[in-house]
């Protein structure tokens, strides 16, 4: 497995996780392949700070030392971190900005999703998300859209999105999970559908920038992850519709 690394000190390990990867091993898929098992045959022992899920790639902190865990564990808690994430959803929002708020339910239902839960036990959630770009070609339309989480909720950005009438693009859980193929949203279209290879099959969720207080230091950092090779195709051919 190659995994970028985005930056390293003493303190801390910031990479680039790829789509597919675990961050921490998951007792609901015990055969996927877990990222922090495959750093620390190099790095040593890490400690978890804060997760992506599987089919998410992008920006992910892991600390080296106790203290480190300790400080920047404290900062997500205090929410002294900025997260952004870029998402490819179907449709195309009226709305230039918008702000979700719907309280949430974690592991909801059989298939362990979080549900929109307003009710007594749910957990208050805040995303503020974005318009970047439109795409259309016939009746088929889609979006970039980034996202800025202020809680952590598991699979916040999904649930929000998805709640608003854009669901991530090949979404399994809350979208339709049917991956994105040209043959699908280009007319007049004359490949070999035998022979088509989607242009994405997996959640079309990136965690594009991380800016966090340095848990030595205390000085402001930003780590960023650039869009990955099947996001980037995508967007290719979503802007030549």
């Amino acid at each position: 497995m190659t995994i970028s690394v985005l930056y390293r000190d003493e303190d801390l390990i910031v990479v680039d996780k790829p789509a597919g990867v675990l961050s921490v091993p998951d007792r609901y898929d015990p055969d996927a392949p877990v990222l922090i098992r495959e750093l620390a045959k190099t790095e040593g022992e890490l400690f978890v700070v804060h997760r992506l899920d599987k089919d998410s790639s992008g920006v992910l902190i892991y600390a080296r030392n106790a203290e480190a865990h300790r400080l920047l564990s404290l900062a997500f808690e205090e929410r002294k971190v900025s997260k952004t994430y870029l998402a490819i959803v179907r449709g195309s929002p009226l709305w230039e900005e918008t702000v979700c708020e719907l309280s949430l339910r974690v592991d909801g239902d059989r298939l362990h999703r979080t549900l929109i839960d307003e009710g007594k036990g749910s957990k208050e959630a805040r995303t503020t998300f974005k318009l970047v770009e439109r795409f259309r070609s016939g009746s088929f339309s889609a979006s970039l859209v980034e996202a800025r989480p202020e809680t952590g909720r598991t699979h916040q950005i999904r649930v929000h999105l998805s709640s608003l009438g854009f669901p991530i693009l090949c979404d399994p859980l809350y979208g339709d999970g049917h991956h994105l193929v040209l043959s699908k949203i280009k007319g007049k279209w004359k490949g070999d559908p035998w022979a088509e290879r989607p242009l994405l099959s997996r959640t079309a969720l990136h965690a594009a920038a991380v800016e966090f207080p340095h848990p030595r230091s205390g000085g402001a950092m930003k780590v960023e992850a650039p869009l990955p090779k099947d996001m980037r195709a995508a967007l290719t051919q979503l802007r030549k519709l």
